[in-house]
């Protein structure tokens, strides 16, 4: 069945969505998050995993996959390690086979030239080479986790694209559509008013722009 509101927030983009999160008064913005492939957009419903680093045996770093459902954005918190990887080809090969919508690591991922030619849409705090096997694990999926110090719930809506990456609690996300939805449509607005020969700040100030985001009470 189609997601109805997930089709909504992939309509938008992360500047709105962030705008219209502030409003709210919920952070929601994942600091750090950057494109692999430039150009990409990611939606849907979070599918989260959890890693720690190994004790004295090693562990499992992807066998996850085969329990994400087509649609989903899988959501890794590695708790932002720089010093190996948790995300490479075949995964995103594996992904992509499974209709998966995108992968958002709070971490490194590598294969960065295959992640590219799958053209597979992967968002993470960069990449390098080395192999997370036995040296982190997987503890836990689909339980709450963390990216940026953001808190991410299975379910949540993930909306990435070349602006960063946000996330949108479902206990909120008709709301968040809503406004976001408006604030695209004041900011189109303004762009015609002015290119119809208004003044940028009369234009801004006929629609209001200056408390898009402002957080009601």
């Amino acid at each position: 069945m189609a997601d109805e509101l997930v089709e909504r927030f992939a309509k938008l983009d992360t500047t709105c969505v962030s705008d219209a999160m502030d409003r709210l008064g919920v952070p929601c913005g994942l600091q750090g998050i950057r494109p692999v492939n430039e150009g990409a957009v990611m939606c849907g419903r979070a599918f989260t995993v959890h890693y720690i680093p190994c004790g004295v045996q090693g562990g499992t770093v992807g066998d996850f996959l085969d329990d994400v459902e087509a649609g989903q954005v899988i959501v890794i918190d590695n708790a932002g390690r720089g010093y190996c990887t948790v995300w490479g080809d075949i995964m995103s090969a594996t992904a992509q086979m499974k209709g998966v919508a995108g992968t958002l690591i709070d971490g490194v991922c590598r294969d960065v030239p295959t992640i590219r030619e799958l053209q597979y849409p992967v968002y993470s705090k960069g990449a390098y080479m080395v192999t997370g096997k036995d040296r982190v694990t997987v503890d836990a999926v689909n339980v709450p986790v963390s990216v940026s110090g953001v808190a991410v719930c299975p379910g949540d809506i993930v909306l990435a694209d070349d602006s960063g990456a946000v996330v949108v609690p479902a206990a909120v996300a008709e709301r968040a559509a809503e406004i976001a939805e408006g604030i695209s449509a004041v900011e189109s607005a303004i762009v015609e008013a002015v290119r119809s020969g208004m003044k940028l700040a009369d234009a801004r100030q006929k629609f209001g722009y200056h408390t898009l985001q402002t957080k009601q009470d």
